[in-house]
């Protein structure tokens, strides 16, 4: 397997695009992973890659449908649900399921372990690090016998700029 610090040559990376940036990752493995299931690859699929790694935040299709066609008007919301499946298959993005009732996507390379603070009024999700949750959650799978395989910490509740409106 490739050394996850090989940088991919210049040529393989958009003007402006940093060497060990999640748009250069997923451009180096989605390929990979997608004639390895014979698929093939799209220019309409690498639009959708590019505007989905350069966005910030949790994406639903819709949103990211929206910035796809600002881009390429020809592309439709069918061709948008199956390149986020592909992306999700390889690994490359996470799907979140917050009481929105939409999917969200998020890039699953070049990420830290964090949680979500979600607002509901607003919707608005901030993602935070905390080391101290980390090492209680694990404690208390230890007091239990526990071994924790994967986890996920949502808290819903009222952001900053929603309490002030109340």
């Amino acid at each position: 397997m490739p050394s996850a610090n090989r940088q991919p040559p210049a040529s393989s990376r958009r003007k402006g695009e940093s060497p060990g940036s999640p748009t250069t990752a997923a451009r180096e493995r989605l390929p990979r992973w997608i004639s390895e299931r014979g698929l093939k690859a799209t220019r309409q699929r690498d639009l959708i890659v590019d505007t989905f790694f350069s966005s910030s935040g949790h994406l639903s299709v819709d949103e990211l449908l929206a910035k796809v066609q600002a881009r390429d008007e020809n592309i439709g919301a069918a061709t948008v649900y199956r390149t986020m499946k592909i992306l999700t298959d390889s690994g490359l993005a996470s799907a979140r399921h917050f009481d929105d009732g939409q999917t969200r996507y998020e890039a699953a390379i070049g990420r830290h372990h964090h949680d979500h603070l979600i607002c509901t009024s607003c919707h608005r999700i901030i993602e935070f690090e905390n080391e101290r949750i980390e090492e209680l959650q694990d404690m208390v799978a230890r007091h239990h016998g526990f071994q924790v395989t994967r986890h996920k910490l949502e808290l819903y509740g009222l952001c900053k700029d929603c309490q002030g409106r109340r």
